[in-house]
């Protein structure tokens, strides 16, 4: 991968590098091999390098330059993205007596991106112990707690590689062409590239702008092809990093020029296309000759182009610019600001057509190499960046990220486990889809209802009745939206319930139950207790009226009789008056409540209606029998535990529907 391997050399560290080995390989005659090899490594020819310092090594017997040829090896790793081979050299050099604490701060790195994070924290703070204010150290420990994070909350994005597509050797920034979905352009380093020779910094051909098509009918991706059968477009040089016009008419790509292996930097060029051919491509000026301009993103009407440079005014590393189109060219390039870029390489910018930016980072915390980040700007000019977290991320290199338009799927870059160098990879966000299903019961027999109207009402303006279909029914809902559903049926009481998918990041069935309370027969307050031989509320009695005050309320037209009752020990003429009184109770907590007295009719009933078993109460008592009557005769049969259990269900409290066409009455305000 050329284009990120040469934007992704740390100016500081190579320079120090090259101070510390060159200063070892003149102290000495130490031969052409070592000296071919830092000028391989200066120039950034990572893979011949890599070659030439082993080959120096081998025959170098002097140790303090076998130990600087090893931190160079591992340098040279670290630079084209091999951590695991990159991790081995670091500990070699450190082991043979590597005494730069640079040495230990980027052992941790190459840890964190193979997932060795004890490994890595103990290295972090080692380099802390001798480098306190060590910045970059302290962002690696917070970044191994982030990764844990984001793997224990995974984001919704599906993700899988494109195997059709991808090939043995670097295949990565995709672009959509004309936005749609079954059609891209991307870089690949494959067999067919017409660059026949190797790169001297990846070891791999050097790459070519191709075109792959999705085939409908076989429901695969063709076969890739170089985007151009006249090689106008792909040439012996590089060419990759391309971006598209929305209509998929002009193309702007990175080319990095070489003369006699030499690199010449990387530039942006331009090409239109016209029935199928590409026009000879134009050099895009934004910046100086000899700087860097590389991987260009076009905004959703071609007015700003948004690149990667190491132009001077930048922050450090490479960082993304952003030019807008005046005329026929681009204007001055303006740095996007401290938000986005950092003291290390921001690269691989994609501005979305929602005017959302995406880009990729070795420096803002994440789980290793590259990652991916979103960025908005507020109405004030101000970048949010975030770290778009796991699967789109992994501890390698994750970049080169295109959406399809108007859609939250697309493909991104990465050379993550399981991939055979940098494959393409295809991502889906699925909708969030919640769903209410519920079910209505009688609240006496516990069986579902049928033929009940349910009534949906929602904060987003839904209003709709549905039919329920054996008790049951279902509803499909909207994000963001709070919902009331209201169960209807004659000879009923109505029962309502709420759900909300406000603030909700993830799919979510709900589902819950409405019970009906039928208006034929009297309906057993639960829980309603008073002290004893008293008509006084106990507190939990108040808070179970409440349940009452509710369905008061969601039926407006009714009007109840609440029913007291005794058991049979004690005299009639007291049951009587304990009953009555302790209906008048009830009653006057409900007033209390806002329920209107027009409503509400308090009867003591003494011991006069014993409880006749009902379904439920004989699933509670196995010695109970559902149908019989609790008279004092039938209790005294009972044994003397079994009758205080038929004397409590005896006493309760009840309420029954008298009526269902209620309307308030209101006295006239007498004339002055």
């Amino acid at each position: 991968m050329l284009f990120e391997v040469t934007l992704r050399m740390d100016k500081y560290i190579r320079i120090t590098v090259f101070m510390i080995i060159i200063a070892a390989v003149t102290s000495c005659s130490t031969g052409k091999l070592g000296r071919d090899a830092i000028l391989s490594h200066q120039i950034g020819e990572y893979y011949k390098a890599i070659e030439k310092y082993r080959k120096a090594s081998r025959k170098e017997k002097d140790r303090q330059k076998r130990m600087d040829y090893a931190f160079a090896i591992a340098e040279c790793y670290r630079y084209i993205g091999d951590y695991e081979r990159a991790a081995l050299y670091y500990r070699n050099a450190i082991r043979r007596g590597y005494t730069d604490p640079v040495a230990v701060l980027y052992l941790a790195e190459m840890q964190r991106n193979n997932q060795d994070y004890e490994g890595a924290v103990e290295n972090y703070r080692t380099y802390l112990n001798s480098n306190p204010s060590g910045e970059r150290a302290r962002a690696g420990l917070e970044s191994i707690q982030k990764t844990q994070e984001w793997i224990a909350n995974p984001t919704r994005h599906i993700i899988n590689p494109i195997k059709e597509i991808n090939s043995r050797e670097s295949d990565f920034s995709p672009a959509f062409v004309g936005g749609r979905d079954n059609d891209i352009i991307f870089t690949s380093s494959r067999k067919a590239a017409t660059g026949k020779k190797s790169s001297m910094i990846t070891g791999q051909s050097y790459t070519d702008l191709f075109r792959a098509t999705f085939n409908v009918q076989r429901q695969k991706w063709d076969q890739p092809k170089l985007i151009d059968e006249y090689l106008v477009i792909n040439t012996g040089d590089e060419e990759g990093a391309a971006t598209l016009s929305s209509l998929g008419d002009q193309m702007i790509f990175t080319r990095c020029r070489y003369d006699k292996s030499r690199a010449l930097g990387a530039e942006l060029y331009s090409s239109s296309q016209s029935r199928g051919t590409w026009s000879q491509p134009i050099k895009v000026q934004v910046v100086s000759d000899s700087l860097i301009a590389a991987h260009p993103s076009l905004n959703s009407d071609g007015s700003v182009l948004y690149f990667v440079s190491d132009m001077p005014g930048g922050l450090g590393g490479k960082d993304i610019w952003k030019a807008e189109k005046e005329g026929g060219s681009f204007s001055k390039p303006v740095n996007l600001g401290p938000q986005i870029n950092t003291p290390g390489d921001e690269m691989f910018p994609y501005i979305r057509d929602n005017g959302e930016l995406y880009f990729s980072s070795d420096y803002h915390i994440g789980m290793g190499g590259l990652d991916l980040f979103t960025a908005t700007m507020d109405e004030n000019g101000a970048w949010t960046v975030e770290n778009m977290g796991y699967p789109m991320n992994s501890p390698f290199d994750d970049f080169g990220i295109a959406f399809v338009a108007g859609e939250d799927k697309g493909m991104f870059s990465s050379n993550r486990k399981g991939s055979r160098g940098d494959d393409l990879y295809e991502f889906v966000v699925p909708p969030k889809i919640f769903r209410a299903e519920g079910e209505v019961f009688n609240i006496e027999t516990g069986t579902r209802v049928e033929g009940v109207t349910i009534r949906v009402i929602g904060t987003d303006g839904t209003s709709l009745r549905l039919q329920s279909s054996d008790g049951k029914f279902q509803y499909k809902l909207q994000p963001e939206t709070e919902y009331i559903f209201a169960a209807f049926k004659d000879g009923f009481l109505r029962d309502k319930g709420s759900v909300s998918t406000i603030g909700l990041d993830n799919s979510k069935d709900f589902r819950f139950e409405l019970f009906l309370t039928p208006t034929d027969a009297p309906i057993k307050l639960e829980n309603i207790n008073y002290e004893f031989g008293r008509w006084d509320l106990l507190p939990e009695s108040k808070t179970a009226l409440d349940t009452l005050v509710g369905l008061l309320i969601l039926n407006p037209t009714i009007t109840i009789e609440i029913m007291a009752h005794t058991d049979h020990v004690g005299s009639d003429q007291f049951n009587f008056d304990l009953s009555q009184k302790r209906a008048q109770s009830v009653v006057d907590y409900l007033i209390e409540k806002g329920i209107s007295p027009q409503r509400l009719v308090a009867k003591g009933y003494g011991e006069t209606w014993p409880k006749t078993v009902t379904r439920k109460i004989a699933s509670q008592y196995d010695f109970l029998k559902r149908n019989d009557e609790l008279t004092e005769e039938y209790i005294m049969k009972l044994t003397e535990e079994q009758q205080e259990i038929a004397r409590s269900v005896n006493r309760r409290t009840e309420f029954r529907v008298i009526s269902t066409d209620f309307i308030e009455k209101f006295e006239a305000e007498p004339e002055n």
